[in-house]
């Protein structure tokens, strides 16, 4: 594989992987769950949908490592809701530590950690400490500029934001006859009004994480802005 642009983990061979560790390639390890409720109107797998799309477009524009999706966390406000995945904080900063560990093992020596939830942010930060080779990237902190578009900033949860996001990536996924929530959190499993939501707001959120999460990278790391893909 050739490319001045970052790759997959996944697609690479461990011959390309090793080249890239050996030249300082940034490696992201995306954090969003693979299966936990997003209200009435959206799949169990938003955030891990989002996370690999976050993903995807910073690996296009930074000739960085993308790790697989970590689809397991700890998210303790969903467990009464069927079919979500949660994890004790320590069983899932162990598996954390360990997914690092073995990056940093193999030669990595510059991690960022892509964090799409906000009961993993704690955790997150008590893995990472005071790293010099960890870069921590919460989503709740990314996208600032977006804001404006929104009509009801309020929310957080299957939302306006997240809902927007949904119907820009997958929007044969998103229930549209469901977008009305129909009482609080612990009835539907989201928060705000997604009735809102539009695919044109979700381009534009995504846009402004990924230029956020370019600016945080690049401010860490200035190098990377010109470093090309090994071959």
């Amino acid at each position: 594989m050739t490319s001045d642009t970052g790759a997959w983990l996944e697609d690479l061979t461990w011959l390309e992987a090793k080249a890239r560790f050996e030249a300082g390639a940034l490696v992201v390890v995306p954090v969003g769950a693979a299966a936990k409720a997003h209200g009435p109107h959206l799949p169990l797998k938003t955030d891990a949908l989002t996370a690999r799309a976050l993903a995807e477009r910073l690996i296009e524009r930074l000739p960085a490592v993308a790790a697989p999706v970590v689809g397991f966390g700890f998210y303790p406000a969903f467990t009464s809701f069927a079919g979500s995945q949660h994890l004790s904080a320590a069983t899932f900063k162990a598996l954390l530590a360990e997914l690092l560990g073995n990056l940093r093992s193999h030669g990595v020596r510059r991690l960022a950690i892509l964090n799409t939830g906000v009961s993993t942010e704690k955790p997150i930060d008590d893995v990472a400490g005071n790293a010099a080779d960890l870069l921590v990237l919460h989503m709740r902190e990314l996208g600032a500029a977006a804001e404006k578009l929104l009509a009801v900033t309020a929310g957080g949860h299957a939302d306006e934001r997240e809902t927007s996001v949904m119907l820009a990536l997958e929007p044969g996924s998103v229930r549209m006859d469901r977008l009305v929530l129909e009482g609080p959190f612990e009835k539907t499993g989201a928060t705000g009004d997604p009735s809102r939501a539009t695919a044109f707001k979700g381009e534009r959120i995504l846009a402004a994480r990924v230029d956020d999460m370019m600016a945080s990278i690049v401010g860490r790391w200035p190098d990377l802005a010109e470093t090309p893909a090994p071959d």
